[in-house]
């Protein structure tokens, strides 16, 4: 009987043993996460013209997205355009760094007419003399040999004589008074009056699309200033240069 009850004693103690072992454990556990959490500082907003300013109000789900574009994520910065490698950065244009170089086959084919359609061939178009003579200062333009070869772009090959160099624009002038003096397309043979007016039949004139007093404005580099240098006829060959403008990812064309 003695030896039951010590038994049954031992069972007790051990249970209360362990039962004060999980109170120790548990109840400062419990007691942690019943504590309040410290409030947050109050931020005071000052209205800017009776209005909350816009980095207090909290991003609405679906406007989280609004600063990206298209399925891939992209962002309005990594769709601005940009210039070519072969061009220079002008803001919100691009101007070619060099010259168009000329094939063999085009050499004396280089007027007004080719150049005009040779830019925009390759995507772009022929500068205006304020395009150029503002770029003089950031792009190597034609110049005179006296320039500085590294600003500007002047003639270096002795063995065909040296001369100043210039560059053709794309602004126009007339050297005479007269609608003719900017072109005329004449009457082509054939042509008829109107009989229900009793118009007369017009007399035949030769066509005139490049006429020698229609001329382009020419510009130089002029050390770093820019500067014009006269004009030339649009049927007569100069150097030129395109403008283009920005794309986005661009990447070198090939000129020529």
């Amino acid at each position: 009987m003695m030896e039951r009850l010590n038994r049954s004693a031992g069972f007790a103690a051990l249970f209360v043993a362990l039962l004060a072992l999980v109170l120790a454990v548990t109840v400062p556990a419990l007691a942690q996460k019943s504590k309040p959490k410290k409030a947050r500082k109050a931020t005071t907003v000052t209205l800017v013209k009776g209005k909350i300013p816009a980095r207090y109000l909290p991003t609405a789900p679906r406007a989280k997205r609004a600063d990206r574009l298209g399925a891939d994520g992209a962002t309005a910065e990594s769709l601005k355009g940009s210039c070519a490698p072969d061009t220079v950065d002008l803001g919100t244009w691009c101007l070619s760094s060099a010259l168009y170089p000329l094939q063999d086959d085009e050499v004396g084919k280089n007027d007004y007419l080719f150049a005009t359609q040779k830019c925009v061939d390759l995507g772009g178009w022929l500068p205006t003399a304020a395009q150029l003579v503002g770029a003089a200062p950031r792009v190597k333009l034609a110049s005179t040999i006296d320039d500085s070869r590294l600003t500007a772009t002047i003639d270096l090959d002795a063995s065909d004589g040296m001369k100043d160099r210039r560059e053709m624009s794309s602004t126009l002038i007339t050297t005479a008074a007269g609608a003719s003096s900017a072109g005329s397309q004449g009457v082509t043979d054939g042509s008829k009056g109107d009989p229900k007016t009793g118009e007369p039949d017009p007399v035949t004139l030769p066509a005139n699309p490049l006429p020698e007093t229609l001329q382009y404005v020419t510009v130089y580099d002029n050390k770093d200033k820019g500067g014009f240098a006269g004009s030339k006829p649009v049927s007569a060959p100069e150097s030129f240069r395109c403008a283009y403008a920005k794309v986005e990812g661009a990447e070198s064309r090939e000129i020529g």
